[in-house]
């Protein structure tokens, strides 16, 4: 950990001259080969040290609607008609790690979250002030609040894990090799092998989900359906709220500016006028 420390980044800063920046790591999830067994969620849980969360009947094998703060990675189930055939349609759920991570642009706080250089985005919730700006920021809705801690958490790809050289638990656990880990372009050449063998096997609009509005992932997934991603719970074309962008972005510097304005005119002022009197100073 105190390795990939030394190479911690943030979307405004450069790692310094003669440090060699770590390959890019990727996190690939191919749909058409989960099984839904739900080993993923049971490393996560173990392996992050996280408390157990009770279950909620939707009426399918999903273990709850959504992610929470101490559930960080769900496997989604959702069934669709195509035609005649019914089809089974699941999906690991987690941060997506953005190349343009919209919860770090939001982010107010300074090393609340952190960009490694290997494209890992991480949460330190000993920086964080619960502002929530992160949640407001991230296209997937993956962030999640604590009403206990006040804080923010997410999937950390396993960082402590990856910064020595394992992969992630929940890679580990995978018992179809649905999960894969490794550089992101040895990932991507395996996505779009696996999405050439579905074209053969009837599924046209097969395609690797990498949305490049974000700067593309580091979780990329192979789709069966790729021209609906939508089928699967993902964003057709996720983007970082213009209101984000704004805000981090002119207006903030309009802002800079006003208070710079304001101390400028208060120094004018002094120079010329003086300090403040009242008439008793004056006589």
């Amino acid at each position: 950990m105190e390795t990939l420390a030394l190479l911690r980044v943030s979307a405004s800063s450069s790692p310094a001259p003669g440090i060699r920046l770590m390959p890019t790591v990727t996190k690939l999830v191919d749909t058409s080969t989960c099984i839904g067994c739900k080993a993923c969620e049971v490393a996560c849980q173990e392996w992050n040290d996280l408390p157990p969360e009770t279950t909620v009947q939707m009426g399918t094998y999903q273990t709850l609607p959504d992610l929470t703060e101490n559930f960080w990675n769900l496997i989604k189930f959702r069934e669709h008609d195509e035609g005649d055939r019914l089809h089974w349609l699941m999906r690991k759920d987690q941060c997506m790690h953005c190349t343009e991570p919209g919860c770090l642009i939001a982010c107010p706080a300074p090393g609340a979250i952190v960009q490694y250089t290997n494209g890992i985005v991480d949460f330190q919730q000993d920086q964080c002030i619960g502002c929530g700006y992160c949640m407001t920021g991230c296209p997937f809705n993956v962030p999640k609040f604590s009403q206990k801690t006040r804080r923010v958490y997410k999937c950390t790809m396993c960082v402590d894990r990856v910064s020595v050289g394992l992969q992630p638990a929940c890679v580990k656990a995978c018992p179809t090799s649905c999960l894969q880990f490794g550089t992101k372009e040895a990932m991507l050449e395996v996505a779009h092998k696996r999405v050439d063998q579905l074209k053969e096997n009837g599924f046209a609009q097969a395609a690797v989900y990498d949305p490049p509005g974000v700067g593309g992932t580091n979780v990329v997934t192979v789709l069966a359906f790729g021209d609906r991603p939508e089928l699967y719970g993902l964003p057709r074309n996720p983007t970082i709220p213009l209101a984000v962008r704004l805000w981090k972005g002119p207006i903030k510097a309009i802002g800079n500016l006003a208070i710079l304005g304001g101390f400028v005119a208060a120094a004018v002022h002094f120079v010329r006028f003086g300090r403040k009197r009242d008439d008793a100073d004056k006589e």
